[in-house]
Parts: structure tokens; C-alpha cells; sequence
């Protein structure tokens, strides 16, 4: 399928509030109305580091998929790292190279911009995703861990 990739915009806000939506069901995560409003303000604002692009079959047509990214800081090198944080296509347009576009759209901006990394994560179980990020990235073997901020052994530690 020919496709394009294009900034998110303004125009485009319900449709990306059905892909997100959808991206955070497949990772059995929901955020309340207001996290949607926050996210879709700085996406179309600019105002911070995080941006979004979008898929479609044409430039004015409806998005197929979404991805969201940031820059940031690291102290490794002086030059900035993008992370890709979320990568949805509809499923009935899968299979069509729409990720990979999304993918190389988002290399391609770090790499203009000098960034020293472009990378994202997945969960170990996303196989049908993994078999394309093999393709275009390296795994590099890390594993995360996310500090459990509601454990009470641990919250007497953090004052």
C-alpha cells in the first residue's frame, strides 16, 4: 500500500483517540479523559519534547496508524536520544508495511536531528510486532523494571 506519514493534526483528533484507545487495550491499560486531553494538547501544541505522526492512505485521509515519540537527554553522550513510546496500526490495515513507515518516519527525524539513538520497547510477548523490529532494529538484551511506587515495604524508603 502506498502510504503517507504526516504530523498528527488538529483534524485528526478523534480518530487518534480510537487508535490510542485501542493501543492501550492491547496493553490492558486505560488512562482517565484527562491524561487524552493532556497528551493531545502537547501533540498538537508542541510544547514540549513529545510529537506524533500518523499514517494514511493519502495525505488527507483518514489516520491508519499512530506513533507517538520524545526527545531526551541521556548522560552517555551530548547529543539526544529519541524514544519511540507508542506504535499502533488498525488491524484491518496490517500486514500493508504501515508500521515500518512509522517506524523509518521516526528514525528518519532522529536522525536529522542528530540524535544519537533512535529506540523503543515492546512487551516479550508482542511476537507479531517483534518479527518487524527484528528486521529494523538491534535487540540489545535490556529488560525493564518500573519502581513499584504502592508497595509499602518500599514507600517507607522514599520520603
Amino acid at each position: 500500500m502506498d502510504a503517507v506519514v504526516t504530523e498528527i493534526r488538529a483534524e485528526d483528533h478523534d480518530r487518534w483517540v480510537e487508535l490510542w484507545t485501542s493501543y492501550l487495550k492491547f496493553y490492558k491499560a486505560s488512562l482517565p479523559p484527562e491524561t487524552f486531553d493532556s497528551t493531545w494538547q502537547r501533540l498538537i501544541s508542541k510544547s514540549g519534547t513529545l510529537r506524533g505522526v500518523g499514517v494514511r492512505e493519502t495525505d488527507s485521509g483518514p489516520l491508519l496508524g499512530i506513533t507517538h515519540y520524545l526527545l531526551h537527554e541521556t548522560a552517555w553522550t551530548p547529543k539526544q536520544m529519541c524514544y519511540m513510546q507508542d506504535l499502533f496500526v488498525d488491524p484491518s490495515f496490517r500486514g500493508n508495511g504501515l508500521a515500518r513507515k512509522l517506524i523509518e518516519a521516526v528514525a528518519k527525524t532522529a536522525k536529522d536531528l542528530d540524535c544519537y539513538r533512535c529506540y523503543w520497547l515492546t512487551q516479550d510477548t508482542n511476537t507479531q510486532a517483534r518479527l518487524l523490529y527484528d528486521k529494523l532494529g538491534r535487540f540489545n538484551g535490556f529488560l525493564r523494571y518500573d519502581f513499584d511506587y504502592t508497595r509499602p515495604s518500599l514507600k517507607q524508603g522514599i520520603q
